[in-house]
């Protein structure tokens, strides 16, 4: 069952570090152009993951094409990707060995979920960590 309870998502941003967003995007009006930048700001390392903008920068950041290129450990894995294909990304985070996926507003994929939970990841579904963050009062990432 995906994390819920405000107390389990909060524990869930002060245990990350690194976050991979899934679906990265370089344009200043998408969502997730904003919300890496506003990580970033609170002391996350953000990694942005784009297989068409591969290669290139976002908020100082190199952007992977996939995962399982990044060659270093990811705490969280957040999907800025549609519900139907968000299972494939739930998917490679078990790979890479994730310790949590974390599905944006509005991205519910119950089947991709359960297969993260059974593989021992943390799940928060339908939230935003911009919006969860100052409305649970979580203190910036100490480096």
């Amino acid at each position: 069952m995906p994390l819920t309870r405000d107390e389990d998502i909060a524990q869930l941003l002060r245990d990350t570090r690194t976050i991979a967003m899934i679906g990265a995007s370089d344009n200043p009006e998408r969502a997730s152009y904003r919300v890496m930048a506003f990580l970033q700001q609170q002391g996350y390392r953000v990694i942005p993951v784009n297989p068409q903008i591969a290669g290139e920068h976002i908020h100082g950041e190199f952007v992977w094409a996939s995962l399982d290129q990044i060659g270093v450990p990811i705490d969280l894995v957040d999907i800025f990707r549609n519900s139907a294909v968000a299972g494939d990304t739930v998917d490679a985070a078990i790979k890479a060995g994730a310790k949590a996926v974390w599905m944006q507003l509005d991205v519910i994929n119950e089947a991709a979920a359960a297969r993260a939970e059974a593989a021992g990841l943390k799940v928060v579904m339908n939230r935003c960590p911009k919006i969860e963050i100052p409305r649970l009062g979580i203190p910036p990432v100490e480096s």
